[in-house]
């Protein structure tokens, strides 16, 4: 565990599964592709598993490559309507961020969510206000990819201090490590601890007051 008191940190939190729990708009999007292309609904287990990775590997996965524009397609059709909304702040992110913020630590998303939807849904929960900057996928998949995103994210920093990665998928902790960032592992998200730790989480928070425990009060 590296000492963070004193130090002015750069942090980038995932957002689905981390900041908020999509899985009911995730799920119904989902459902909704499928059904209009006569495909078969996956199991809860399988539904959950979407939350984390691009879209476009997990369609492809399901309905083969072929079909998986045309079911990434149908997916974002409900999502811009309605399946954003479908979605729910974790109790006690907020209070969080503004501790993190007070300390003066540097917030980001940093998401493989298209950003215009990432922008939306953080502006809808209030914590727009925290961030300096919501990083994300565009729609044509450029920066879908977590080491990807994250080595633009930083290419454009303005701080100099330590840079945090805090997720809740194996994509977060390998995007991190792949650009020597200090990897927090979450597990109130879509990820287990065996998942994190294999791919470099150099620490796990069971609960969001523990980040702000190890960032601020270590």
């Amino acid at each position: 565990m590296m000492a963070m008191s004193g130090m002015a940190v750069e942090i980038y939190f995932d957002l689905d599964g981390t900041l908020t729990d999509p899985y009911e708009g995730i799920s119904r999007c989902i459902r909704h592709a499928l059904e209009h292309m006569a495909v078969p609904v996956p199991d809860e287990a399988t539904l959950r598993s979407f939350i984390g990775p691009p879209l476009i590997e997990s369609f492809r996965g399901l309905v083969g490559d072929e079909r998986a524009s045309e079911a990434l397609y149908l997916y974002r059709q409900r999502f811009d309507e309605t399946g954003w909304r479908e979605n729910a702040a974790y109790p006690g992110i907020d209070a969080v961020l503004a501790d993190l913020a007070a300390a003066g630590h540097r917030l980001n998303v940093a998401t493989s969510k298209p950003r215009v939807f990432a922008e939306r849904i953080v502006e809808h929960f209030g914590m727009a206000g925290h961030f300096d900057r919501v990083f994300g996928a565009e729609l044509d998949g450029t920066r879908g990819d977590k080491t990807e995103l994250l080595a633009w994210a930083l290419a454009r920093r303005t701080g100099t201090g330590r840079a945090v990665m805090i997720g809740d998928r194996r994509h977060d902790m390998i995007g991190a490590t792949n650009n020597n960032m200090f990897a927090i592992g979450v597990t109130w998200g879509y990820g287990s601890v065996d998942e994190l730790e294999s791919a470099g989480a150099e620490h796990i928070a069971h609960a969001p007051d523990e980040i702000a425990r190890l960032l601020i009060e270590a």
